[in-house]
């Protein structure tokens, strides 16, 4: 008897990825099949972003599509959540979706699954790893550590679709982190909204790690992480003093010596109308402080160009803030506004060619920064975890480089390697994004 079979379409954030595989996990633990295709799917589930207009565009459309090519669909995620007026956009725009859930709601995706697709009653839960089912390659995967967010940054409504910040208990995260270096996994990317905050909602509860009481912190949990032997890359990290400790760590190669820190501006003005904590003193201060501690660390973090009420002196203080800072990796996104943001309300807001402009100067600023940083990888030895293999080059990223977002290191070789391996890569040659070398 042919099990019943779901098509998956996930959209978005690594947060709202693992969303996804716990949904799939639960999916195939209750005995589902999955397909890659619409048209061997018995109905299909679509995970979708509701951040910003274009993510919103490109969630409506993947919904019509499946709606096209399938008929039978199930809409989860944040856009699920938004609405406009009094109505869900998503039951407004395309009102033939079987059912509509917010973003972080497994057990009401499976309600709908099951009234829409019956369960088979002989669950075969031998074929799900313990760790889930993982939609990345086999040698990584991210690692959510908590749900929502403290802060309500005047650019942001995740708040109001992800609600405040939940901690998961330390000792389930970590049992969740062994049993994926079971399957074979060589890197944990550690992601929440805010994972400087991990369990301050809770208030530092204890826990249990193999039978030890530990508190649910956030140095505590990387501790505990940097003991698995494998590569732990963590993301989304507000510049809070205890993060401090963390850096010894780095410098000690027990963690990866990489940060994503979220600054998004420099001037405290603008980051005042943000609503965004620290300022940009105190972060250069910070920042230098982790490089004495740690010279290796690599620095990644976002801004925001053209925000509401930014002057051309307060843009100006950004890119003096870079060229002071020296970022290894820097994304950058012309202001836009978000439905139901409070920084519509702001007054000072900029024509989109300002906006773009400035974001265009200030990743002409950032890339040489960027150029001149990896030029001094020149002649050294990187550690390489491999991604890619082709007949003559390997594709693999450093300590330096996150997957999807930063750069990568091509390998020119007819070494036979696989997606996973470690491999020592002299660097002979580098721009302002990737580096190349050949094995050590």
């Amino acid at each position: 008897m042919k099990s019943p079979t779901i098509g998956f379409v996930s959209l978005g954030c690594p947060k709202a990825l693992v969303d996804s595989e716990r949904i799939v996990t639960q999916l195939r633990a209750e005995g589902y099949a999955m397909s890659a295709s619409y048209h061997g799917a018995d109905l299909v589930v679509v995970n979708t972003c509701g951040f910003i207009d274009a993510a919103v565009q490109e969630s409506l459309d993947a919904i019509g599509e499946a709606l096209t090519e399938n008929g039978r669909v199930i809409v989860t995620g944040c856009l699920g959540a938004k609405t406009d007026g009094s109505e869900n956009l998503v039951a407004k725009v395309h009102p033939k979706v079987l059912a509509v859930t917010g973003p972080q709601a497994t057990d009401e995706v499976l309600a709908h699954v099951h009234a829409q697709l019956p369960r088979p009653h002989d669950p075969y839960t031998d074929l799900v790893p313990p760790a889930g089912i993982k939609l990345t390659p086999k040698h990584y995967a991210y690692l959510k550590i908590a749900e929502g967010c403290n802060h309500r940054c005047t650019f942001c409504i995740i708040p109001s679709m992800r609600g405040d910040l939940v901690s998961r208990p330390i000792g389930e995260v970590v049992r969740e982190a062994e049993n994926l270096v079971r399957q074979g996994v060589r890197e944990i990317l550690v992601i929440s909204q805010d994972t400087s905050a991990y369990g301050i909602d809770v208030k530092y509860r204890l826990d249990f790690v193999a039978g030890r009481a530990v508190r649910t912190r956030m140095v505590t949990l990387v501790q505990e992480l940097a003991k698995l032997g494998v590569w732990v890359r963590l993301h989304y990290v507000y510049p809070y003093p205890h993060v401090d400790e963390v850096v010894p760590l780095m410098a000690d190669g027990k963690v990866l010596p990489y940060l994503d820190v979220p600054f998004q501006h420099s001037h405290p003005e603008v980051l005042r109308r943000m609503k965004r904590p620290a300022s940009g003193e105190k972060n250069i201060e910070r920042i230098l402080a982790w490089r004495k501690i740690c010279p290796e660390l690599t620095i990644r973090s976002t801004f925001i160009a053209g925000f509401p009420g930014e002057t051309e002196s307060q843009f100006e203080n950004l890119l003096d803030f870079l060229r002071e800072a020296q970022l290894d990796r820097v994304g950058c996104f012309a202001y836009s506004p978000v439905q139901g943001a409070a920084a519509n309300a702001l007054d000072g807001a900029l024509a989109d060619e300002v906006r773009e402009a400035r974001r265009v100067r200030l990743m002409q600023v950032q890339q040489e920064i960027s150029r001149a940083r990896l030029a001094r990888k020149l002649g050294t030895v990187q550690r390489v975890l491999i991604d890619a293999v082709r007949p003559t080059v390997a594709v693999g990223r450093s300590t330096a480089d996150a997957p999807e977002i930063d750069g990568v290191v091509r390998i020119k070789t007819r070494r036979k390697l696989a997606p996973g391996d470690f491999i020592d890569v002299r660097i002979n040659r580098a721009d302002a994004h990737d580096l190349e070398g050949v094995p050590a």
